[in-house]
């Protein structure tokens, strides 16, 4: 098949690429770094789509940053969420006819007890900060699905390039123990290698299916225990716990949620669906 790649450049990406490439599929890519149009200039979008004519369209268009801060959050997320909502349209108009995958968030589930499944309604009251973010996925996923596709939920993704590589941002602030466990630390976090990210989409070509789908490792891990074995893993320092009413003067009321409400998310209907498998069950394997 003729596979559109947008966003080839980001963490998922780059191992995707390659991966559709080993198994026969005739590659396209775009992405701002290696000279495509802008995604959200919808002519220049529309046009360069058109001529690459694909049969599918796999949607990874993002602009995170390498480091995040969570009282600045629904700032330094403005372009990602306009590409995934302007951008998303762009793509759609462009290829009508193509197959549609995004990517997708399997952490912006409302807080509740238990791992979420697909049909676990998404957080729409979210603290200020985090609400933008939620708003553009909802409009994602409503585009994509709306027109036959697939939206593939992501976790917290780790991996190459991630902000957990040996050079990410939150290995470098749990080195220096500036990552507390915050009140409790019972956010759950359901993490996604990136390796693990790519094989879901080679998966779902091979297959018709469409909707949202959970793509997440097999250990749904709380903050409390992920993180001091992250720690010591790294030979970090051990986490520091703060209240959460301290944390929230540091951090805002987003950054006290992350680390105490997120809810994980079960992965039981993408092991069926897709036949797919992690290849890393857990955050805490080899990230390589």
């Amino acid at each position: 098949m003729r596979v559109l790649v947008a966003g080839a450049s980001g963490v998922i990406g780059r191992r995707l690429v390659p991966l559709l490439t080993a198994v026969g599929h005739d590659v396209i890519t775009l992405s701002r770094s290696t000279g495509g149009p802008d995604m959200l200039d919808r002519d220049a979008a529309v046009r360069a789509v058109r001529r690459i004519a694909p049969d599918v369209v796999v949607n990874m268009l993002t602009a995170i940053p390498a480091a995040l801060n969570p009282r600045t959050l629904a700032r330094d997320f403005e372009l990602t969420n306009r590409l995934r909502t302007e951008g998303t349209r762009h793509l759609l108009e462009a290829a009508p006819d193509a197959r549609h995958i995004a990517q997708g968030l399997a952490f912006a589930y409302r807080p509740a007890e238990g791992l979420a499944g697909e049909d676990a309604p998404l957080w729409s009251d979210a603290p200020a900060q985090f609400a933008p973010n939620v708003r553009a996925m909802v409009e994602l996923e409503r585009l994509t699905v709306g027109a036959g596709g697939l939206v593939l939920r992501y976790g917290h993704l780790t991996g190459p390039g991630s902000i957990y590589d040996k050079d990410g941002s939150t290995t470098a602030a749990v080195l220096a123990g500036r990552m507390p466990i915050v009140g409790d630390g019972g956010s759950v976090f359901s993490f996604t290698h990136a390796h693990d990210a790519a094989t879901a989409v080679v998966a779902a070509l091979d297959r018709n299916a469409s909707g949202v789908l959970n793509v997440v490792d097999d250990t749904p891990m709380a903050v409390r225990d992920w993180l001091p074995a992250f720690a010591r893993k790294l030979g970090a320092p051990a986490p520091r716990r703060v209240p959460a009413f301290v944390a929230k003067l540091a951090v805002g009321g987003f950054g006290v949620a992350f680390m105490t409400r997120l809810r994980g998310a079960d992965n039981s209907r993408a092991r069926l669906v897709l036949n797919w498998r992690p290849r890393h069950a857990s955050f805490l394997d080899d990230q390589e």
